[in-house]
């Protein structure tokens, strides 16, 4: 993404901040655990672009000391308001409000890609204590399972990422975009086994808070969620009450040299 369309993207959440809080997932707890593993003890953990707490809230059930920092004001309201007891700081992760090596981890939820590595390695380098961890999770849906597939056909890739694509694109625009050898070791991947229950009606709620959709025109987004509904409605897989939507969290995780 060009600089300026990753910040139109990046920043079209917060109109969305209370559908993004009540429909997104949180992150499979053993994807957490295993972000976190080379830290020892309790870890003081910065969560990094927060959103509304999807991650932050895991990170505080496996015990970890937690600071929350998000740029977007309506996103930050709803973590304060779902997670009153966390830190929590407005900020940037090109210029995070925590002071030097303060941090064991800084983790990154769904939001990795939408920060300027040029300047944001550096910074993350700078509150990390010596050999701590920076890891970025991704929450994609598993298109190995039939009907997953065929609704990332129906949305062209617009409605969510899938595992497949994540795959395929996961060194491109990660931890990739520029050269931080110096600063980071080569990153490893793994993926976690993940799920959320949902309904025809939630699913497209879900789908409605993805930046692609909430960056369409009103009458194109209308559309699409018209046809995937209607899709929903067909699939016996989803047609009736609840199911879980197959997802996989994937995680990319390096340490500060």
């Amino acid at each position: 993404m060009e600089p300026d369309e990753r910040l139109r993207y990046g920043s079209s959440f917060g109109a969305a901040a209370a559908a993004y809080a009540e429909h997104r997932p949180g992150y499979a707890e053993a994807a957490v655990r295993w972000a976190l593993e080379p830290v020892p003890g309790v870890p003081r953990v910065l969560d990094m672009g927060a959103g509304t707490g999807k991650l932050t809230a895991t990170l505080v059930a496996i015990g970890a000391d937690v600071t929350a920092v998000e740029p977007d004001p309506a996103m930050l309201a709803e973590l304060r308001r779902l997670l009153p007891g966390v830190r929590s700081l407005p900020g940037r992760a090109e210029a995070i409000p925590v002071p030097d090596a303060s941090v064991d981890a800084v983790v990154v939820g769904q939001a990795l890609h939408w920060f300027d590595m040029a300047v944001a390695g550096p910074e993350i380098f700078r509150v990390l204590a010596p050999g701590g961890v920076l890891a970025g999770l991704w929450n994609v849906d598993d298109d190995r399972v039939d009907w997953v597939a065929g609704l990332e056909r129906l949305s062209e890739g617009s409605a969510a990422v899938t595992l497949s694509n994540w795959r395929a694109q996961a060194s491109d625009a990660r931890l990739a975009q520029i050269d931080l050898s110096e600063l980071f070791e080569r990153p490893e991947p793994a993926e976690f086994r993940h799920g959320q229950l949902r309904t025809a009606e939630s699913l497209v709620a879900t789908l409605a808070t993805h930046s692609r959709l909430l960056t369409m025109d009103d009458g194109e987004r209308e559309q699409l969620l018209a046809r995937i509904r209607d899709y929903l409605h067909v699939r016996p897989e989803t047609a009736v009450g609840e199911f879980t939507l197959p997802m996989v969290t994937c995680v990319l995780r390096t340490r500060r040299r």
